[in-house]
């Protein structure tokens, strides 16, 4: 019994009693059926609920192929899960599959044989703090497979009685796991094999020039590959500010004519008088200032792509000279009567409802259902969920580059307000935001009292302040200085208390104020 582990560390702040009923669960189903599924899913779930593991995985060695594939897991999205598969001896889980000895990392960001496979550990954030424990899943002195685990310690103790717990886990997996592999290790290499190639070509069509890996962007790369290799019309919807150019440009720049001239004009930003001439172009004196002939766009986009944005904004005079173009590939130029024969994509985009302007009559519907061929709508920002944190750290890597400002990262509360907003105004004012944060930031953070107004979010305990007035703003500051103290010291209050400058028990009404507990930051 001495070999067990105490799972009752409350001297280390943390109790693990309530695995209990969870690990005799594990071991009646071993026991019983051998069902791996449910053995994993208790396994996954104790981890997480009752070890505060940010990511758990179970990998299964098939010897066959030679790989180590990532069979369950959380705290990965789908892409990322679907990179993890090792060789023998590559990375940690590699070694350890390979010596069957568990291996301990106490903080990913010292170990140079981390590899970060599935890429879902951000070097730059608190991930490069978290310890990586992984043991290996033993039949015998085969090895069958791996369970491994991050999460942030600050005590060698309790670290050392996880990888105990994880080992003993492993043991009350292991016949299970023997069974799945024997009868499934033909299936199990070809997922593992379906997994890499789904994979790859997710980041294979993945346009350079967009940033975000959300579901609803995922659909529209898929879209974007499905028309690259054509010169089908695109007409691209959104709201102002989504990036519609981006996906213009992407897909131009993927297509077979990228040598091309990629020639974009914004259909609002000229009077009707001057637009036609601007896509068209003129003979020399063909109205007064004609002093020479000139091209139009759409002869300067021959063999590549011509990007009209904003179309829902042209006249519908414009509109019927448009519908001729894409019809018959055809013009003249204003003032010239030789027909220019051009070869090009066209695509359009605009923020405007074209259904319905076809029904008040302010928009051709023949030109609607030309340029209505291939249509890709981009989501807005609220809703590519964690494409917002991703978007910002890009705009801070990108500016603090440009500016000279060096950022190290983004405050969690900061991190709250960003993905709390709306955003109406899309990538757009979030790259306005960000710069903004960017001039007021100190030490190397962006804290939430940096960014605008319109995003302070009112702070818990002052719901009676208006959330915009001087208390809630306070309130704003104080919650966020006593959140990132906590968290800079792993929940430790009189540490923490010292650092604000505190005494221990004025930090705890504060901190009672904001219904904040110190083992959340542990």
């Amino acid at each position: 019994m001495s070999s067990l582990p105490q799972y009752c560390e409350c001297s280390l702040g943390e109790c693990r009693t309530d695995l209990l009923p969870l690990l005799y669960e594990m071991s009646q189903i071993a026991t019983e059926s051998g069902d791996l599924s449910s053995i994993i899913s208790i396994l996954l779930r104790l981890m997480k609920r009752h070890m505060k593991v940010v990511r758990g995985m179970v990998t299964l060695y098939d010897r066959d192929s030679g790989s180590i594939v990532l069979h369950e897991s959380f705290g990965l999205s789908r892409e990322e899960a679907g990179k993890g598969v090792y060789l023998l001896g590559e990375g940690i889980i590699g070694r350890v599959v390979e010596t069957g000895q568990s291996i301990v990392v106490p903080c990913i960001r010292d170990e140079p044989a981390f590899l970060n496979r599935t890429g879902s550990r951000d070097c730059a954030s608190d991930d490069a703090n978290l310890s990586f424990i992984c043991v290996p899943i033993l039949r015998g002195r085969q090895v069958m497979g791996t369970i491994s685990a991050e999460r942030l310690y600050d005590n060698a103790e309790l670290l050392k009685l996880d990888v105990e717990v994880l080992s003993i886990l492993a043991t009350t997996t292991a016949q299970a796991v023997e069974l799945y592999l024997v009868e499934n290790v033909e299936n199990v290499a070809l997922e593992a094999e379906n997994r890499r190639l789904r994979s790859a070509l997710g980041e294979r069509f993945k346009p350079a020039n967009i940033i975000g890996n959300s579901k609803p962007m995922l659909e529209v790369y898929q879209l974007i590959e499905r028309v690259v290799r054509t010169r089908t019309t695109v007409l691209i919807l959104g709201e102002s500010g989504v990036g519609k150019e981006l996906v213009a440009g992407a897909i131009h720049y993927n297509s077979p004519a990228a040598k091309g001239p990629f020639v974009k004009f914004n259909c609002a930003s000229l009077p009707e008088s001057v637009i036609e001439s601007e896509l068209f172009g003129h003979e020399k004196g063909s109205f007064t200032g004609a002093i020479s002939l000139r091209k139009g766009r759409f002869e300067e986009a021959a063999g590549g792509t011509i990007f009209l944005d904003e179309v829902g904004e042209m006249s519908l005079t414009t509109q019927a000279k448009l519908l001729r173009v894409l019809q018959e590939r055809s013009f003249e130029r204003v003032g010239g009567n030789t027909t220019i024969h051009v070869d090009l994509r066209v695509i359009a985009a605009t923020n405007r409802n074209l259904v319905e302007m076809v029904a008040d009559g302010t928009f051709r519907e023949d030109l609607y259902y030309r340029l209505n061929v291939f249509p890709i709508t981009i989501p807005p920002l609220r809703e590519r969920g964690s494409d917002i944190i991703t978007l910002a750290d890009h705009f801070v890597s990108r500016f603090s580059r440009e500016m000279g400002i060096e950022v190290k990262r983004i405050s969690t509360p900061a991190l709250n307000m960003l993905q709390s907003y709306q955003w109406p105004g899309n990538v757009r004012e979030l790259e306005n935001v960000i710069e903004r944060a960017m001039l007021l930031s100190e030490n190397g953070v962006i804290h939430g009292y940096h960014l605008p107004p319109s995003l302070q979010a009112p702070v818990v305990g002052d719901s009676e302040a208006p959330p915009d007035g001087l208390e809630a703003r306070l309130g704003a500051i104080e919650y966020e200085l006593i959140v990132e103290a906590l968290k800079l010291h792993h929940g430790n209050m009189t540490e923490a208390a010292t650092h604000l400058g505190l005494t221990r028990r004025v930090l705890g009404l504060r901190m009672g104020k904001y219904n904040l507990n110190y083992k959340d930051y542990r």
